[in-house]
C-alpha cells in the first residue's frame, strides 16, 4: 500500500522494544485511524522475525474468534489453531503475533497478560480509543504492556519521503548554536515545510503527494479520511455522537478565530462542559484532536493547575485541517492551499501555523497548556500565551507570531508577572533564527526541536 521510501521513527522504537524486552512484555500501538499502525506492525514483523501472524479484530473471522473463545486453556492447542488457519508457522522467540484493531476485540488484549507469560513468542497491539471506558469496562488492563503513542508523520518523515535526509540534522546544529540559516536555505526549508503544512503527515496522503504531486489528488485521500472518521464517531460515539460531530464540524470554525478557545456556545446555545466532556473525551483518545488545556497557575507543575473548562481543540493533522475547512466545497475553491504556499497570512491561515505547533510539540512529548487571564476591571492584565512547555524544570512560555509581527505585549505582561519564575520565552514565526531582548525567535519548522 505505501512506497518503501515512507521511513518511520517509531519503527526504531519497536527495535528497542523487541531487544530490551525479549518477550517479557507486549507493545500497544495506540493512535488515530490511517496513522500506520497496522502498516508499521506488518513491515516489522516481516523485516525483523522468522515469521508473524496478523489477526484483524475489526474483520475478525468466526473461526479465530471460536479460536478465542474454546481453546485459550490450552495453549498449544491454540496457537496450532491459529497457526493452521493463518497458515503459518510459528517459531519459539522468532515470531510476532499482532493483533490489530484490539479495542474491537478486548478480551484478546486481557489475554496478553497470559501469552506473555507462556513466553514463546511475541505480541504487538494496535488500536485506537484504547482507553475508552466501553473498550475497558470488561476486562483487566495487562500490566505487561506498554503503551506508545503513534502521530501523523513529522516535518522530518516528511523531508525523507522527498528524499531528503540532510536538513533536519543541519537544522538541530543551528538550533542549538542559535545560528540563523541564511536567506537561501531558509526560504528553501520555509517552502518545504509550507508543503508539509498542507498535505499533512497521514501516510496516505503523503504517499499520494510524493507520487503525483497534486493538491488535489491529496486532498481526495484526505476527504476519505475525514468521512472515516465521521463514520467512526457514528459507529462508536453510541449514545453522545451527535455532540462529537458538532464539537468535530465546529473545529475550523473556532480555530479561525483570534481568540481561539473552544467556545460552546457556538455549538449549543446553553450548553455546559460537563455534558459535553465524554464528546471531547472522545475525541481526544481516539487522537483526531489535541485538546490544550488553560494552566492557571504557570509557575508549578502545569497539571496541578490546569483547567478543564477553558481548552482549544487542534486537529491531529493540520494537513486534515486544511481540508476539513473545505469540506463541503470544491478543492478549487480551497484558499488556503494557494495562501499558504504564496505566504499569504491572514487570520485564516494564521490557525494552521498554531495547530502545526500545537501538533509538533505533542509529536515531541509535551502535553499542550495555553496561559489565558482576563480582568475586567482594567483590560491592560489581559493576557493570553498560546503555548507553555516545560524546558530543564522551567516552564517556557511560547508565541505564535506571522513573520511581520510588531510586538508581543501579552509576551511581555507574562515575563514581568512571573520574573525570576519561568524558563526561556520563545516566539516561533516565519522568519530565520533571532535573539531579541533575550526571546528566543524561531522559524516555526524548528518547533520539533523543544
Amino acid at each position: 500500500m505505501r512506497g518503501d521510501n515512507l521511513k518511520r521513527k517509531i519503527y526504531r522504537r519497536l527495535l528497542e522494544w523487541k531487544e530490551k524486552d525479549n518477550g517479557n512484555c507486549a507493545l500497544l500501538l495506540d493512535g488515530a485511524r490511517r496513522v500506520g499502525k497496522s502498516y508499521i506492525a506488518e513491515e516489522f514483523g516481516k523485516n525483523e522475525y522468522k515469521s508473524y501472524l496478523m489477526i484483524d479484530f475489526a474483520h475478525l473471522p468466526q473461526e479465530v474468534r471460536s479460536i478465542f473463545e474454546n481453546d485459550i486453556n490450552d495453549f498449544d492447542l491454540f496457537f496450532n489453531k491459529l497457526s493452521a488457519y493463518y497458515r503459518k508457522a510459528l517459531y519459539r522467540r522468532d515470531s510476532l503475533i499482532i493483533f490489530d484493531e484490539v479495542q474491537r476485540y478486548p478480551a484478546a488484549r486481557e489475554l496478553i497478560k497470559y501469552l506473555v507469560a507462556d513466553g514463546r513468542y511475541d505480541y504487538l497491539e494496535t488500536g485506537s480509543l484504547i482507553s475508552l471506558r466501553m473498550n475497558v469496562e470488561d476486562i483487566v488492563i495487562p500490566s505487561e504492556e506498554e503503551h506508545v503513542e503513534m502521530f501523523p508523520m513529522d516535518f522530518e518523515e516528511f523531508l525523507w519521503a522527498m528524499g531528503d535526509d540532510k536538513t533536519v540534522p543541519f537544522l538541530k546544529e543551528c538550533f542549538e548554536n542559535l545560528r540563523p540559516l541564511g536567506q537561501a536555505m531558509h526560504r528553501r526549508v520555509m517552502n518545504d515545510f509550507r508543503q508539509y503544512i498542507l498535505v499533512g503527515g497521514m501516510p496516505q496522503a503523503v504517499e499520494t503527494y510524493m507520487k503525483s504531486k497534486s493538491f488535489e489528488d491529496t486532498d481526495r485521500i484526505k476527504r476519505r479520511i475525514l468521512t472515516l472518521y465521521r463514520e467512526d464517531i457514528t459507529k462508536f460515539a453510541k449514545g453522545y455522537e451527535a455532540k462529537v460531530l458538532s464539537i468535530f464540524d465546529e473545529m475550523p470554525a473556532q480555530l479561525s478565530k483570534t481568540e481561539k478557545k473552544y467556545k460552546l456556545s457556538n455549538v449549543d446555545k446553553g450548553a455546559r462542559f460537563r455534558e459535553y466532556e465524554n464528546a471531547f473525551l472522545w475525541l481526544t483518545e481516539a487522537m483526531v484532536v489535541n485538546a490544550c488545556y488553560n494552566a492557571t497557575e504557570p509557575t508549578v507543575g502545569l497539571a496541578m493547575s490546569e483547567e478543564h473548562t477553558t481548552r482549544k481543540c487542534y486537529m491531529g493533522d493540520t494537513g486534515l485541517l486544511v481540508t476539513h475547512s473545505f469540506m463541503d466545497d470544491k478543492f478549487a475553491d480551497n484558499e488556503l492551499y494557494r495562501d499558504i504556499l504564496l505566504d499569504r497570512l491572514h487570520v485564516n491561515e494564521g490557525m494552521l501555523m498554531e495547530n502545526i505547533v500545537a501538533q509538533q510539540l505533542r509529536m515531541s512529548g509535551h502535553k499542550l497548556y495555553f496561559y489565558s487571564r482576563s480582568d475586567t476591571n482594567n483590560r491592560e492584565n489581559n493576557m493570553e500565551i498560546d503555548f507553555l512547555i516545560r524546558k530543564k524544570r522551567k516552564i517556557c512560555p511560547v508565541e505564535v507570531k506571522s513573520g511581520g509581527y510588531r510586538k508581543h505585549s501579552s509576551l511581555d505582561k507574562f515575563r514581568s508577572r512571573f520574573k525570576g519564575k519561568i524558563g526561556q520565552p520563545y516566539i516561533l514565526y516565519t522568519k530565520d533564527i533571532a535573539v531579541k531582548e533575550d526571546v528566543v525567535h524561531l522559524p516555526i519548522y524548528m518547533t520539533m526541536f523543544l
